[in-house]
């Protein structure tokens, strides 16, 4: 993992990880402006169900359609950083209700995020299903 440091106190990978474990809370208190505040305008979603864009996705958690109790990361995480950009691979796991229907979830996500006005914000998140034997 390449480390940069910032400040003398915190790597940018430690203030990139804190960014993501503040996103996780915002997304569990299922607070959409909150959750909309980790997210630059253009991001999607992409996973098994196709590309969700950001306004699609507050507003299921607007209408109380999607809520998650529970969500955090498992394991290391990869994060490679390309100029302003930063990839951030990590595993996670949540639990998510949609229109009241329980989805437990073991996910491997990436997060492709900018550097924008001295604060990290997701452009893009692509989420694959952990496959369990």
């Amino acid at each position: 993992m390449t480390t940069t440091r910032i400040s003398g106190e915190r790597s940018v990978d430690d203030e990139l990880l804190a960014v993501l474990d503040e996103w996780q809370v915002a997304i569990v208190a299922n607070d959409a402006d909150r959750i909309g505040s980790f997210m630059a305008d253009e991001w999607v979603m992409v996973s098994e169900n196709g590309v969700t864009t950001g306004e699609r996705f507050l507003s299921f958690v607007r209408s109380g359609d999607l809520t998650h109790s529970a969500m955090q990361r498992v394991g290391q995480a990869r994060i490679r950083y390309h100029g302003e950009l930063a990839l951030l691979t990590t595993r996670a796991t949540n639990v998510a209700h949609y229109q009241g229907v329980r989805f437990d979830a073991d996910e491997w996500t990436t997060d492709v995020f900018t550097r924008r006005d001295g604060r990290w914000l997701c452009l893009l998140t692509q989420i694959t299903a952990t496959k369990l034997d």
